[in-house]
C-alpha cells in the first residue's frame, strides 16, 4: 500500500541529497546537480508518468518553466494527478516554486517514498528520454542530460610513438627481459619521452598504516553516530505514536507536542508558540479551581410522631414549646 500519508520522523525524511539525486538522475535520466533544480515540478511529474504510466498528460509538461506562473500551472496538473490516484497529499506550491532547498528536498524525500512504495521503487521498460520529447522543452532538456546519459567508453591514454618503439623491443619471453626493460627506458630517457602513465610512486608503510588508522577511526565515529541517531529516532517515533492515541490527540499539551514534530523550520517561534498554548490550557485550569463553590441548600428535617416523642423526652422545657420542624438540621 502506497504511504500517501507519512510522518515527519519516518525514515524517508533522512534519506540523503546525493541518494536522491542519483535516483531522479537514474530514473529520469537527467543531469541534476541540486534537489532546487526540479522545482518547476516537471521532474515530479515524470515520476509519477514513471510509476503510473499513462495518468500524467505528459504535454502539459512544461520542462522550460522558469517564472513562478509557468511553474504553478506544472503543479497544478501534478496536484490533478494525486486526486486522480485519490492521493491525500498536500502540495506546498508556494514554498515549492521558490526553490527553497529544505521545502524541495522534503516533497523530492516524499516522492521518492512513495515511488518506492510501487513494485519496489524499479520502474521496467521506461524511457525517459521518449517520454520527455512531448513535453514543452523537453528535447533541450535532453540535449542537456546527453552528457551524463550517453555511456562513453574510457579509452587507456594515449602513448607516442617514441614510447611505442620503446616498449615494442620487450619481448614475450621472460628470458632476457631484464635488458630489454633497461633498453626500452634507456630509449625513452634519450628520446625525452616519460615512462607509462599507469607507474604510481611508491608509499611508504607507516604512512599506509597511518591513513588505514584514520580510516578505521572514521568508519567507527560513523556507527557510533549512526547508533545514537536510531535510538533518538525511536523515541521520537514513540512519542508520535503516543500523540496519535484517540483518548490523548484532543489535548492541548499533545497538540503543542506535535506542532514541535512537524515544524518544517528550526524556528524559536514555533517552541514559544507550543509553551504559550500550554500556559493558557494552564491558566484556564487554574481559574476553574479558584471558583467559589457554592453551598448546597440546608433542607429542613421532618419529624415523624416518635421522633417528637423522643425529642421531647431531651430536649429543654422551653425548646420543647417550639416547633421541630423549623430547626434546619
Amino acid at each position: 500500500m502506497a504511504a500517501t500519508n507519512i510522518g515527519m520522523m519516518d525514515a524517508a525524511y533522512f534519506v540523503g541529497r546525493n541518494e536522491i539525486l542519483h535516483w531522479i538522475n537514474t530514473t529520469l535520466s537527467l543531469h541534476l546537480h541540486k534537489i532546487e533544480d526540479a522545482a518547476s515540478g516537471a521532474v515530479h511529474r515524470q515520476l509519477m508518468d514513471a510509476t503510473h504510466p499513462g495518468v500524467v498528460p505528459m504535454h502539459k509538461v512544461n520542462f522550460d518553466a522558469k517564472s513562478e506562473y509557468e511553474m504553478i500551472q506544472n503543479y497544478k496538473v501534478l496536484q490533478d494527478v494525486f486526486n486522480k490516484l485519490k492521493i491525500s497529499k498536500h502540495i506546498e506550491v508556494s514554498k515549492l516554486v521558490k526553490g527553497r532547498p529544505l521545502d524541495n528536498l522534503e516533497f523530492m524525500q516524499w516522492m521518492k517514498r512513495y515511488c518506492d512504495s510501487f513494485n519496489g521503487g524499479i520502474v521496467n521498460n521506461y524511457n525517459a528520454l521518449e517520454r520527455r520529447e512531448a513535453c514543452k522543452g523537453g528535447k533541450q532538456a535532453n540535449q542537456k542530460a546527453a552528457p551524463s546519459t550517453t555511456t562513453r567508453r574510457h579509452d587507456p591514454p594515449v602513448v607516442n610513438a617514441g614510447h611505442k618503439r620503446a616498449r615494442s623491443v620487450v619481448p614475450n619471453n621472460t628470458a632476457g627481459s631484464t635488458g630489454s626493460v633497461q633498453t626500452s627506458a634507456a630509449t625513452a630517457t634519450a628520446t625525452g619521452r616519460l615512462f607509462p602513465v599507469d607507474t604510481v610512486p611508491p608509499v611508504a608503510p607507516a604512512q599506509i598504516q597511518s591513513l588505514n588508522m584514520q580510516i578505521t577511526g572514521l568508519k567507527l565515529s560513523v556507527d557510533s553516530l549512526e547508533k545514537e541517531r536510531d535510538f533518538y529516532f525511536a523515541k521520537l517515533r514513540d512519542i508520535e505514536i503516543l500523540c496519535q492515541n484517540p483518548d490523548v490527540e484532543h489535548l492541548p499539551v499533545v497538540a503543542a507536542v506535535q506542532s514541535i514534530l512537524y515544524a518544517t523550520e528550526d524556528s524559536p517561534a514555533v517552541i514559544a508558540d507550543a509553551k504559550a498554548a500550554i500556559g493558557q490550557q494552564t491558566s484556564s485550569l487554574s481559574k476553574s479551581h479558584n471558583m467559589p463553590k457554592k453551598e448546597a441548600p440546608k433542607r429542613k428535617f421532618a419529624m415523624t410522631p416518635e421522633g417528637e416523642d423522643v425529642a421531647n423526652a431531651i430536649l429543654s422545657p422551653r425548646r420543647r414549646r417550639e416547633p421541630l420542624a423549623d430547626y434546619n438540621l
